[in-house]
């Protein structure tokens, strides 16, 4: 996976919207979940002070319940700061991209691939946040499972929103202390 490889993926990608039409019966799902999660002030000041250009791709499906619950969150930071520059890529759609960020042998969704203003690979995360496993773990290993398209309780939105919001926060300090970027930008 090279930089010409991902900008023409970036190019490829949906905007939150345009990714939403793909599936409006799925989509009212996507848009309850952003419709209950909020960055909090001091989340939303930590992503306005972004000054680094990511490039964000999430690869995801309109389908996948797993992407219902953290596609929203994401879009949610991404909108914060335009430096954040989001698209969404329909998994089957690419899989030529799918194939190459496999985790665990499989085709999950959402992963998310973090790239420099330049389109030089930075991050990969998927397919869950440790508080969203956490959650998973407890209802699935516990006495109990939870109901198929069961709502999300807050506190864990919130949790995995903070878990997606540090990813973001860890590639943007990359990106700042980066010798090539600052020597680019002068500072």
């Amino acid at each position: 996976m090279n930089a010409a490889y991902l900008k023409s993926k970036f190019e490829a990608g949906l905007g939150w919207e345009a990714y939403l039409a793909t599936d409006g019966q799925k989509a009212a799902n996507w848009q309850t979940c952003y419709d209950q999660a909020r960055l909090s002030k001091e989340q939303q000041q930590l992503v306005e002070g972004f000054v680094r250009r990511i490039k964000v791709l999430c690869v995801s499906g309109i389908w996948c319940g797993d992407c219902v619950q953290q596609g929203p969150l994401i879009q949610r930071i991404a909108e914060a700061n335009s430096v954040c520059e989001l698209v969404f890529l329909d998994r089957d759609e690419h899989l030529d991209l799918a194939e190459q960020v496999k985790i665990n042998a499989g085709l999950r969704v959402p992963v998310v691939i973090f790239a420099a203003e330049d389109f030089e690979p930075v991050s990969i995360c998927g397919d869950r946040t440790l508080s969203r496993y956490r959650a998973l773990a407890a209802k699935q290993l516990g006495a109990s499972c939870p109901l198929p398209g069961a709502p999300v309780e807050p506190e864990e939105l919130d949790a995995t929103l903070a878990d997606w919001l540090d990813e973001f926060e860890r590639v943007h300090l990359l990106l700042r202390l980066s010798a090539r970027l600052r020597e680019k930008h002068g500072d």
